[in-house]
């Protein structure tokens, strides 16, 4: 009994060891960010591809990025922090905290992100783009509105289990990788799966949250409990490379109809980038394997 006792706290010991160690927070390499110089023009195409605006907007002044918009889930309420260049939103943070923030989910004070804030997406952005998007972001309208809470209870608000998820599902990778993409279905893969990161709400998730990737942009419940997010695989969408480029710029369906819910935001945002981008999204989905 006394050797099984002592084996069983070995074991616990041994498990707490793995556990902080899988979950320690990961950050950018501040040497590698240190090296690039932003460009706030450049940043400024980055902020409408990854729909910035279209979450964090305000809601007294949507052209002041301090947040407040609710995203409900099983696990809690999220909440769109500030993220003006004010001491209540980023406006202490370096280039390489955003990077850190974008592609590892870790805060300056290195906290773990919840994934509500697609950092599963954007760990596939290119550290140039988030330099440039930093150098953008220090140019807007500051606001010292504080950031909302997330109303997130227990055990969800232990922020440490956040790295075990990250563990389980943050996979930096392209989903659509046949081998053979053109240059135009390369660059829409890029906008798609990292910027814009529509994976997040058009791809089924699994009971921890984890997108599932066999299923890419096959459509998934709303979070929110109302209604379905479609599915945008050629299997579902039947629209041309044209008409799907042109909902992306307008709005419009080829069914006569008109964007909606928060799709409308997303579209705002898209519609700010160049045509060749909108085309080149159009292209990937085309090539995204087709799932009912």
């Amino acid at each position: 009994m006394r050797n099984f006792a002592l084996i069983l706290v070995l074991l616990i010991v041994l498990g707490g060891a793995v556990f902080w160690v899988i979950t320690q927070p990961r950050t950018a390499d501040a040497a590698e960010v240190a090296a690039l110089t932003g460009d706030a023009a450049r940043g400024e195409a980055v902020f409408h591809a990854a729909g910035c605006a279209s979450c964090h907007a305000g809601e007294a002044d949507p052209a002041l990025l301090e947040g407040g918009m609710a995203f409900p889930s099983p696990f809690g309420t999220f909440h769109a922090p500030n993220i003006t260049p004010s001491a209540a939103g980023i406006g202490g943070w370096s280039a390489a905290d955003l990077a850190s923030a974008m592609q590892h989910g870790t805060s300056p004070a290195g906290a773990h992100y919840y994934p509500a804030f697609p950092y599963g997406s954007y760990a596939n952005a290119e550290t140039q783009d988030i330099v440039d998007l930093h150098a953008y972001l220090m140019t807007l309208p500051a606001s010292e509105t504080p950031s909302r809470p997330h109303e997130v209870g227990f055990p969800f608000n232990i922020r440490r289990t956040l790295g075990g998820w990250k563990f389980l599902f943050l996979r930096p990778g392209w989903v659509v990788d046949p081998g053979d993409l053109t240059e135009q279905e390369t660059r829409g893969r890029y906008l798609a799966e990292a910027l814009a990161h529509c994976g997040e709400c058009h791809t089924p998730r699994n009971a921890l949250g984890g997108l599932v990737r066999s299923r890419w942009l096959a459509g998934a419940e709303n979070p929110a409990g109302e209604g379905r997010v479609p599915g945008i695989t050629p299997a579902t969408l039947s629209w041309s490379e044209g008409e799907i480029a042109e909902y992306l710029s307008s709005g419009f369906t080829p069914e006569f109809d008109v964007v909606g819910g928060h799709m409308a935001a997303v579209v705002e945002e898209l519609a700010k980038l160049p045509a060749e981008d909108r085309a080149a999204i159009a292209a990937y989905l085309k090539r995204v394997p087709p799932v009912e």
